[in-house]
């Protein structure tokens, strides 16, 4: 058993570089890649939009002049 464990281990470790060779059929990025790509592009460009806003909106509230309030009666 021990024999067949070493034969096996020493086999995998020779042909484990061979297995991870990609070759040339991956280096192509295909349309989908490309599309899903561009999605999730669109997604944070639209969610882009509403974050300035409320971050402009902070900004004149933090740095705006104060209002003036009427003050109050106590009635």
């Amino acid at each position: 058993m021990k024999r067949t464990l070493t034969t096996l281990g020493t086999f995998l470790a020779a042909t484990t570089p061979a297995l991870a060779f990609g070759g040339p059929e991956t280096t192509e990025t295909s349309l989908l890649v490309i599309l899903f790509l561009g999605f999730g592009a669109i997604i944070i460009a639209f969610q882009l939009v509403p974050g300035l806003i409320l971050f402009w909106s902070l900004l004149k509230t933090l740095f705006g002049r104060a209002k003036e309030t009427a003050p109050a009666t106590g009635r």
